[in-house]
C-alpha cells in the first residue's frame, strides 16, 4: 500500500456497511465524500425534538482499496466490503479520525465525471466535460 500512496499522502480505513457505502458499488480508484452524520444536543436542548446533522466532511478523495468478500444473501452470490482505505493528505485524516467520535461516517460515490476534477476538494471545474473511455480495448473520448 505504502508503495502506491502519492508523497505526503496517507491510507486510512474506515468501516462501510451497505448503508454507509453506497450499497456495496464502491471499488478502488473510485472517488467519494465522506459524510458525517450527527445528533445536534444544541437545537434538541432548545426544541426538545432528536435532531440529525448530516454534513460533507471530505470532498473526492480517492479509494484505495475495499476488503471484498463473497457471501450468500438470500441464496444469491453477493459481493460484501466491511472495510474502505481511503488516500488523505494529513490534516483531512485528522478530520477523519474527529468526525469519527461524533458520529456515523458514511461514503457517498461520485460519479467517474466529477473523480477527474483536478481541483482537491472537487469543486465545479470546467475541465470535468470531457473523459477518456476504453470499451473493449478501443479507446474514445466523449463529452458530457
Amino acid at each position: 500500500m505504502a508503495a502506491i500512496l502519492p508523497r505526503g499522502m496517507r491510507a486510512i480505513s474506515l468501516d462501510v456497511a451497505p448503508d454507509t457505502g453506497a450499497g456495496g458499488f464502491i471499488l478502488p480508484n473510485d472517488h467519494v465524500d465522506v459524510v458525517l452524520t450527527h445528533r445536534d444536543k444544541a437545537a434538541e436542548k432548545t426544541t426538545g425534538v432528536e435532531k440529525f446533522i448530516g454534513e460533507t466532511i471530505l470532498r473526492n478523495v480517492r479509494v484505495l482499496a475495499i476488503d471484498q468478500t463473497i457471501g450468500e444473501k438470500d441464496g444469491q452470490k453477493v459481493v460484501i466490503g466491511k472495510t474502505a482505505t481511503i488516500e488523505l493528505d494529513p490534516q483531512q485524516a485528522e478530520t477523519l479520525a474527529l468526525s469519527r467520535q461524533l458520529g456515523t461516517i458514511s461514503l457517498a460515490l461520485r460519479s467517474i465525471l466529477d473523480s477527474q476534477s483536478q481541483t482537491p476538494e472537487g469543486g465545479d471545474d470546467e475541465r470535468r466535460g470531457s473523459m477518456d473511455m476504453v470499451r473493449y480495448g478501443v479507446s474514445t473520448q466523449t463529452t458530457r
